[in-house]
């Protein structure tokens, strides 16, 4: 079997545009992948007619390894985020091919399953006024769909410093969400890479009464220093790792010992099987993995396959259900949350078990999406007499 072509279908959103690609065969198979740009889908798809032409057309597709070798490496180049982000989508195809193939989960393929339930968490669900009011309803709405978990950054537009009124004010928002959905429940924290150490510490401390399940990102993730002067000195779980874009790079960070859940990105950091690796090393170091996934249902399904092998996978983010709610036919056979349980069931389905409604994309253009946490379009929604 040998590759005969790629075709690339961007969805469209207000905020990010949804890359999906197709890897075609000789035998008549094909496979999809995905990944998601903030500003870079151009350049993304520029990267990929180059790689058709140079490593992609005409290779194995079950030959996984060596094809993102070539692709990583064989233009005598550093891959950044426009190419790693290149070899997942290819990469996620080429394993959805082999599934198909053989009549297997790609789960299947890469070890056999370890559980057949994996837990979500919601993200995406407080596009809502920024009040802790409207922040209650709405987290209460999570929990009424079934999810357990949820996460939220509350600290508007601040940046290396918050003053006391926004701490206040960020610090009810938590409070308010807490309440709705009880002392058992995950609440995850976001911090967006924004905040000094000084800050974020404090910040921290604030929010120490309301449990938070993990603290993400408190400082700018370039420099692992300043993470593990902030991971010293609170107790809450550090999580980390979503802008970190080759599997090497998290060598540091786990020889520091700075953070206990490595967040990688499989749309990002090159696929299924690199971040297969990243996770058996996280295991030697007792840290747990819970993939960054704000793209769309592949990219949910792909992080499943994972999830379903990887003996310390602790939570997958779902935005899905929210913000991606009039996209959500794009995809044929799209993961869902078990309202019961708030987890997703493993799917027994050969290859990544769905497949692009390529019709229902082209309803969804590309758009000149941003996603600015500065930007006037938050400063709408931050208190009275707020930054």
């Amino acid at each position: 079997m040998r590759i005969t072509g790629i075709t690339t279908h961007v969805v469209g959103t207000p905020w990010r545009n949804l890359t999906y690609v197709l890897v075609h065969t000789d035998e008549g198979l094909t496979g999809v992948g995905e990944t998601r740009m903030l500003g870079h889908t151009d350049a993304l798809l520029g990267y990929l007619r180059e790689a058709e032409v140079n490593h992609i057309a005409g290779s194995d597709p079950f030959a996984v390894e060596d094809l993102v070798r070539r692709m990583k490496y064989g233009d005598y180049g550093r891959a950044g985020e426009i190419v790693m982000s290149g070899i997942a989508v290819v990469e996620m195809a080429c394993w959805d091919i082999k599934g198909k193939a053989l009549g297997v989960p790609v789960w299947q393929l890469l070890g056999g399953k370890v559980t057949d339930r994996v837990k979500a968490y919601a993200n995406g669900w407080y596009t809502t006024e920024r009040t802790p009011e409207a922040y209650h309803k709405a987290a209460g709405e999570v929990m009424a769909r079934g999810y357990r978990a949820l996460k939220i950054d509350p600290f508007g537009t601040g940046h290396l410093e918050l003053d006391a009124e926004q701490t206040r004010y960020a610090v009810s928002l938590i409070e308010a969400v807490r309440d709705a959905i009880g002392p058992d429940a995950e609440l995850m924290v976001e911090m967006h890479g924004r905040f000094s150490p000084a800050t974020a510490v404090r910040l921290a401390r604030e929010l120490a009464p309301y449990h938070p399940a993990w603290l993400e990102e408190p400082v700018p993730p370039e420099n692992l220093k300043a993470l593990a002067k902030f991971a010293d000195k609170v107790d809450a779980p550090v999580a980390t790792g979503e802008r970190i874009h080759d599997r090497i790079e998290f060598r540091e960070l786990f020889e520091s010992q700075a953070v206990d859940i490595i967040q990688p990105d499989l749309g990002h950091i090159g696929g299924i099987l690199e971040t297969r690796k990243l996770a058996a090393t996280a295991e030697t170091h007792y840290m747990l993995v819970a993939p960054h996934n704000v793209g769309g249902s592949v990219l949910t399904a792909a992080s499943l396959q994972l999830a379903a092998c990887t003996p310390n996978f602790k939570i997958l983010e779902h935005f899905n259900d929210f913000a991606d709610a009039e996209i959500k036919k794009v995809v044929k056979g799209a993961p869902q949350v078990d309202p019961e349980s708030g987890c997703f069931e493993v799917s027994h389905a050969p290859g990544l078990g769905v497949e692009l409604d390529v019709d229902a994309a082209a309803e969804f253009p590309q758009q000149q999406a941003r996603f600015d946490l500065w930007a006037e379009g938050w400063e709408k929604r931050a208190p009275k007499g707020g930054r």
